[in-house]
């Protein structure tokens, strides 16, 4: 029976998500799959999505980044904590290769902590890196403070990708360069059916009322300028977090009897930051996007190239959006023609037909 060794991110939930379709494609390839989740990313997010049968070794595989919440980066903090997870590189590499010689998995997929690519290649494992960016390119992007070689923990990172055996880099990305050996697959994308009559139904929708669903992403979002938004009249938001008591304007999705994925499919229209499972589902959906950006991650252009091409996206500004000043950009999203016909999002079966391969 086969089993992989699955190492995800656990910044955010962004690079679970990628990895779940691309293990369901493979059990349909290969019934016998087992899957060994290596991650902290908690078990919720995987129940109900991940199909062939798995289990969890809750081990942290790297830093990401430090975050003061979805939109601002603390570059220090990020530094610091890498040359805190650097400084124990030795152990935390033997601690890697011992666990995996122990479980014995047939691959290593890792999405995309080093970690894990460098022991699998210790342990003589063959590896296989799922990729829509990499760690050394979102630092690259950071000045270091004085107290920390940064130049250093970029070399070790980028020897580690180097060991890889094959990189699967997803649709869109940046340019990636660690990897020797990487081949182009497609987007992935598992979009949900619509229930937008049930949820019209459910928020006793007016006519003509519109729904954003606010959501970004694993990181949550402690607040917003809920007052002032109460007169935005003709919209309903969706908020991925904790809502006022008595708002008219606001409903917290934990309080609606539909999973995140399905909101996305019924909603008028999406806002968020620009990563890549919201993005890459909204174009698949055809559904509008207000996007907020950051301006510093390493992703983040690609992505937002990609929505234009092939979806309807309208910048919002932080500061707009801290303000509460959405009316505008919204009317905008709204009026733009439709999109045309977005890429098969095949990503999901590209990888798991190379891994298959491998197996």
């Amino acid at each position: 029976m086969p089993l992989i060794w699955a190492a995800i991110s656990g910044h955010g939930f962004g690079h679970a998500a990628q990895v779940v379709p691309v293990l369901n494609a493979l059990g349909c390839l290969v019934p016998d799959l087992r899957i060994l989740l290596r991650t902290t990313v908690p078990p919720s997010f995987f129940n109900g999505r991940l199909t062939p049968p798995w289990e969890m070794s809750p081990v942290q595989q790297d830093v990401g980044c430090i975050q003061q919440g979805p939109l601002k980066i603390d570059v220090e903090g990020t530094w610091r904590e890498h040359h805190r997870f650097h400084s124990s590189w030795e152990e935390r590499l033997q601690t890697e290769i011992n666990a995996m010689r122990a479980a014995a998995p047939t691959i290593v997929l890792a999405d995309t902590p080093y970690l894990a690519l460098a022991a699998g290649h210790a342990a003589a494992i063959p590896t296989v890196a799922l990729a829509s960016f990499t760690w050394d390119l979102v630092l690259s992007q950071y000045v270091a403070p004085s107290t920390i070689d940064g130049p250093a923990i970029l070399r070790l990172i980028r020897q580690a990708y180097a060991h890889t055996d094959l990189a699967l880099r997803i649709t869109p990305a940046p340019e990636i360069e660690s990897f020797p050996r990487a081949i182009n697959i497609g987007p992935i994308a598992e979009p949900a059916p619509s229930a937008r009559e049930q949820l019209t139904d459910y928020l006793e929708l007016a006519p003509g009322e519109r729904t954003v669903l606010v959501g970004f992403g694993g990181i949550p979002l402690d607040s917003l300028p809920f007052e002032r938004l109460e007169s935005l009249t003709g919209y309903r938001f969706l908020f991925d977090g904790t809502v006022p008591p008595g708002s008219r304007r606001f409903a917290s999705t934990a309080s609606l009897p539909f999973p995140f994925k399905t909101l996305m499919a019924s909603v008028d229209a999406i806002m968020t930051k620009p990563g890549y499972g919201t993005v890459v589902e909204a174009v698949a959906l055809r559904t509008p996007m207000v996007y907020v950006r950051r301006y510093n991650f390493a992703d983040e252009r690609s992505l937002v190239d990609y929505l234009h091409s092939y979806g309807s996206g309208v910048e919002l500004s932080i500061d707009d959006f801290v303000q509460g000043r959405w009316l505008a950009t919204l009317e905008r999203v709204f009026d733009l023609p439709p999109p045309i016909a977005p890429p098969v999002p095949t990503g999901a079966n590209d990888a798991a037909t190379a891994i298959a391969k491998m197996l």
